[in-house]
């Protein structure tokens, strides 16, 4: 190791992964070459090595064996899934809807070298842990190959950038080494921690990595009982349990009977919060929905097919283009949301098929880049989202993707970086899309959609977006505006996790999805009226002679299950169409980016 160069390998005795240096971290620098070598039997090794012959070497500077997952022509609800990516069988889509890790490695026009011990670039103790190879060829190629899955490995193996952070660089190449690999379980076992707690410790936890680590035999084994009693029990979306929240409410239907208007005065006698509720019920499954899944198949229809007769780019048929509106705010069915949710993202963004295909090769491309939030990005992966069944393995397909979709994120906008609001948005993305795609929808989200605003440092548009709700509510709710200062409550206090996450933490997934139908079809005015209507359903509460600071900040602060989501929906269909509110919104928009050139608007808010 006398070129200081730093290699993420695997070991062989127990798998883990395991690092080779000879500099200090500031000292790093980016390892250009590599060597791909081969053993007899046919499985490939990629080591890291300076001054070899010309045509043995790569201009690449990291080398990975594992392939991008292919993207899918249509969604399929969670209730349908049997096996994660890992315990799937091999016909190319996990149950997640994505194509499973385990895909034929890039052509090499490199010659092959037989590897001997040392050649390698990292030292003989401890030993190179050893992997099975990433490659899973149809069965009869992988017997005549390969007799004994523990008895053939390689390693997968790439190296840091100039500059990349140690820790960074672990996360990195943890995450390619178990994309290659896979991890037992996938989508039933918790997995094992390998980044924030490193293995090794112990020679237990050695042997506890090593056999969480997917074989040839985990994608085409029978489920065990236990594995089918825990998949009997996800509900339609993919949740194995309601998440857990310390304070949940009811967000009551009769004041959404009731469109925003002008009101003078409220009730001073109720209680300063509603009763809470021991836990998050589960929402009723949505009324209608077989029937508006066949009006849906008749408007939906196909622009273009890949050369298999797979749907690429969905369109609303043109008679039907007037029921668009109207069938969004009434719910979209879960089994065409994937497709609904591209054609609304493209009708807003005027783009199409071409335009995903540009981001796609992007994302390709970002995936072995390093980024400087990877070991931040890696701390909020494993708690988001955890109860649903893609999300729940540690290193599992669901955390790998999201991983990778926001690693990639972090490098479109140097101003947006990474945030940890961004890890709900993108969770939620990949239980309809492929990683490709949630990149993408999450690049046109950023552009189009002005969440840059929302995302960039000091957060500008969260701050735009509060001024307009309170314009609205010192407009339409005065008393209540009027408690609000009397209680010296600011709205970021309780709104900024609304704005910065899209409601993914603050209502079931169930009513988060049909927030989510409206905002992509009508824009980012839409979280500022859910905003509004949640003020207003609670304004007695607010404007209640016993509450105080306390009472309205938690009660805004809590989680809110609709009594009827048709109601909540439908009072902000009508509010989003009212045009003078629309209008004066975009005002007040244009009068607080006056403020913010004025230097005046630290005085604006409450």
């Amino acid at each position: 190791m006398s070129d200081g160069t730093r290699s993420s390998v695997l070991s062989g005795d127990s798998t883990q992964l395991a690092y080779a240096d000879s500099r200090p971290p500031s000292a790093y620098l980016r390892q250009s070459t590599a060597t791909r070598h081969t053993s007899h039997s046919g499985n490939s090794r990629l080591s890291a090595a300076n001054g070899v012959p010309s045509s043995s070497t790569s201009s690449s500077p990291q080398l990975r064996t594992s392939s991008r997952p292919s993207s899918r022509p249509s969604s399929r609800p969670a209730s349908q899934h049997r096996k994660s990516a890992s315990s799937h069988k091999d016909h190319g889509a996990s149950t997640s809807g994505h194509s499973t890790p385990y895909s034929s490695p890039r052509p090499s026009s490199q010659p092959f070298h037989t590897a001997s011990p040392a050649s390698l670039p990292f030292p003989q103790t401890p030993p190179l842990l050893q992997v099975p190879p990433p490659v899973t060829p149809p069965r009869t190629a992988r017997q005549k190959v390969i007799s004994s899955p523990k008895s053939q490995h390689s390693v997968v193996s790439i190296v840091p950038s100039e500059g990349e952070d140690p820790d960074a660089f672990h996360v990195r190449s943890t995450y390619a080494q178990l994309e290659a690999i896979g991890v037992k379980g996938d989508g039933v076992a918790e997995g094992v921690e390998r980044t924030r707690a490193r293995v090794g410790g112990s020679r237990a936890s050695e042997i506890q990595a090593e056999e969480a680590l997917a074989d040839y035999d985990e994608k085409t084994r029978d489920l065990t009982p236990e594995e089918v009693r825990l998949l009997g029990s996800l509900d339609r979306y993919g949740f194995f349990s309601t998440p857990s929240h310390d304070r949940v409410i009811l967000l009551p239907a009769a004041p959404l009977s009731k469109p925003l208007q002008r009101i003078g005065a409220s009730a001073s006698q109720v209680p300063p919060s509603p009763p809470l509720l021991s836990k998050a019920l589960a929402s009723p499954p949505p009324l209608k929905e077989s029937g508006r899944t066949e009006k849906w198949g008749r408007m939906l229809i196909a622009k273009s097919r890949d050369v298999g007769g797979n749907v690429e780019e969905w369109i609303i048929k043109p008679s039907k283009e007037d029921k668009l509106r109207e069938r969004t705010f009434k719910g979209i069915p879960d089994c065409w949301r994937g497709a609904a949710w591209e054609v609304l993202m493209n009708r807003f963004t005027r783009t199409g098929r071409r335009e995903l295909e540009r981001l796609g090769g992007i994302y390709r491309q970002a995936i072995d880049l390093p980024s400087t939030y990877d070991v931040q990005i890696d701390l909020d992966v494993p708690r988001t989202i955890s109860g649903h069944v893609m999300f729940r393995t540690r290193y599992g397909q669901g955390q790998r993707s999201l991983f990778h979709v926001l690693h990639c994120l972090s490098l479109h906008c140097e101003q947006c970086g990474y945030c940890q609001g961004m890890g709900p948005i993108a969770a939620t993305l990949l239980c309809y899309f492929a990683p490709e795609q949630v990149y993408a929808a999450l690049v046109r989200i950023h552009d189009a959609y002005k969440m840059h605003d929302i995302f960039s440092p000091g957060f500008p548009g969260l701050l735009e977006a509060i001024y307009v709700q309170e314009r609205i509510m010192e407009q339409m709710m005065p008393v209540v505006y009027a408690a609000f200062k009397k209680h010296m409550i600011s709205t970021t206090s309780y709104a900024t996790k609304w704005y910065i996450t899209l409601f993914a933490n603050s209502v079931p997934f169930q009513s988060q999805l049909r927030l989510w139908d409206a905002f992509l079809l009508e824009g980012h005015d839409v979280f500022v009226i859910v905003a509004v209507a949640i003020v207003w359903v609670y304004r007695d509460h607010i404007t209640s002679d016993s509450a105080s600071f306390e009472t309205v900040l938690s009660l805004l602060s809590s989680f809110f299950l609709p009594e009827d989501e048709n109601a909540l929906l439908s009072w902000i269909e009508m509010a989003i169409a009212d045009q003078k509110l629309r209008a004066d919104m975009q005002a007040w928009r244009a009068e607080w980016k006056q403020l913010v050139a004025q230097g005046k608007s630290g005085s604006a808010l409450l």
